[in-house]
């Protein structure tokens, strides 16, 4: 086991459970964080920490702050390392945290329960000859697009905290190093039933399934089939994920499977990015070379990594294979139909479309089309429609567009709804402010390279809330200049 730490006197609201520690053994070992030499604090989500139901007063000091990197310990906490697998970029590993501790699951004041994990807390026995270390950077980065996505409304894992360690990292160079302490649903991931399932333990399969869908969709306890019900669940709240991913132009950047939560959160904020000019063949990520997991190809991917679910399902689904199979394959081949459910009335609402109408994919396909046509900018486009007018840098004169804004402003004078009910609807999904790459990497390397937190803080205000429309920050809304433009985002491994 890791080395001990001291658990603090102070209780600050803590009221943690371990519901994880009690499945089967393979799936966690008992491992304590490596102490670090001087944390401090370097940003708090008190908002977050009020949710949880924890003294945001208290753990928002200097005294507090070995909390979040493990030199002391919460009042309950309970650490481990969690197991598990995953298909990275189709080539099956056997993984694991290999830099990350579950303290264990805080009980909110309403009742929920959400998982506390502290990343880049040291090395763990999965850490396959890392340092289990993080740097102040990537951390960072994961709390801005994490914070930004749940003010977007998408589901997300979020970030209580960043704490440096005053102490170095080499990733190859010599960054600061840090700690992240993430909230999540739960860790557990499609990665998770492939480690159950590689190692043939039928039982130890079943304890995670049961553990899981009891979690997380307790409102199929008593279905008939409770397994197929709960993978079809899984498999509507992942297609609706995407597709909410896809509406406001996110790239995860790395969707392995051990980066896909069966809670239905958006999990893992490595080489994510926001796409500017629209195009389904955007990658940003270094390390997808060959573009696995471009824009356009993320719903694709969300089913194949679910058909890997299904398949560490199948003897749970029927006790013949064969059925099992069938079983499994009628529930996956669900998954491109309810993903477009998602995304079409998704892309209704951009569009201020109240009814349904059997040529709206066709009319939304069109404008997609020269928008990548026309290099346009995808968050700014739906803006200016939600104003009714296109921004300075759009070709007004275009015949291709006012063909389609023809046909579009049709569209909405047959629905019974205003076209104020129309404007506000649209202003209610087509975001202002989107976390785009370059004020991101801005604010970065503020933070990292001058220790300015000041721009990280302007940028956090204006995200957290998204859709305010009658804010005018254009620092923030525009494209960014050619030589503002980011190509690569990298993993922070």
């Amino acid at each position: 086991m890791g080395e001990v730490v001291k658990r603090t006197a102070y209780l600050d609201g803590w009221h943690l459970e371990h519901s994880y520690a009690q499945l089967p053994e393979i799936f966690h070992e008992r491992w304590a964080p490596v102490p670090v030499r001087e944390p401090r604090m370097v940003v708090f989500n008190r908002p977050l920490a009020k949710s949880l139901g924890l003294d945001a007063e208290v753990l928002d000091r200097q005294e507090s702050t070995a909390l979040f990197t493990g030199n002391q310990l919460p009042d309950g906490a309970e650490p481990l390392a969690q197991a598990y697998a995953g298909h990275q970029y189709g080539y099956f590993t056997r993984l694991g945290d290999g830099r990350a501790i579950l303290l264990g699951e805080q009980i909110t004041p309403n009742g929920e329960r959400f998982d506390i994990q502290l990343k880049g807390s040291g090395p763990t026995p999965f850490s396959r000859g890392g340092d289990g270390r993080a740097a102040l950077g990537p951390m960072l980065r994961e709390y801005i697009i994490s914070e930004a996505m749940h003010a977007l409304g998408i589901p997300t894992t979020r970030s209580l905290a960043v704490v440096t360690t005053g102490e170095m990292v080499f990733r190859p160079e010599r960054l600061p190093g840090a700690v992240l302490t993430r909230v999540a649903k739960s860790h557990i991931r499609v990665g998770t039933f492939e480690w159950a399932a590689v190692r043939g333990d039928k039982d130890a399969l079943r304890a995670l399934a049961d553990h899981t869908f009891r979690r997380h969709y307790p409102e199929l306890a008593n279905a008939e089939t409770p397994y197929l019900a709960s993978l079809e669940a899984v498999i509507e709240r992942q297609a609706a994920l995407v597709a909410k991913w896809l509406l406001v132009g996110f790239i995860h950047g790395v969707m392995n499977t051990d980066n896909m939560a069966l809670s239905g959160e958006t999990i893992d904020y490595g080489p994510c990015a926001f796409i500017d000019a629209y195009d389904p063949a955007t990658v940003f990520s270094s390390i997808d070379r060959h573009g696995r997991y471009a824009y356009g190809n993320q719903p694709d991917i969300a089913q194949w990594n679910l058909a890997r679910l299904a398949e560490a399902l199948l003897p749970l689904l029927h006790p013949d294979k064969k059925q099992a199979v069938e079983l499994a394959n009628e529930a996956l081949y669900g998954f491109a139909a309810t993903f477009k459910r998602h995304w079409l009335a998704g892309m209704r609402a951009k569009l201020g479309l109240f009814t349904d109408e059997t040529d709206d994919t066709a009319l939304i396909e069109s404008l997609l089309e020269w928008m990548r046509q026309q290099s346009a900018d995808f968050t700014n486009t739906f803006r200016a429609l939600s104003a009714e007018k296109l921004t300075d840098d759009e070709p007004l004169a275009d015949p291709d567009f006012h063909a389609w804004q023809a046909r579009w402003r049709a569209r909405l004078g047959r629905q019974p709804q205003s076209l104020g009910a129309a404007v506000e609807l649209m202003r209610a999904h087509n975001p202002a402010f989107i976390p785009r790459n370059h004020k991101v990497e801005e604010a970065l390397e503020a933070a990292t390279e001058r220790g300015d937190l000041h721009v990280m803080q302007r940028l956090l205000t204006v995200l957290a809330e998204p859709y305010e429309n009658e804010h005018d920050h254009p620092e923030y809304s525009a494209p960014p200049a050619p030589s503002e433009r980011v190509y690569q985002t990298f993993c922070g491994t």
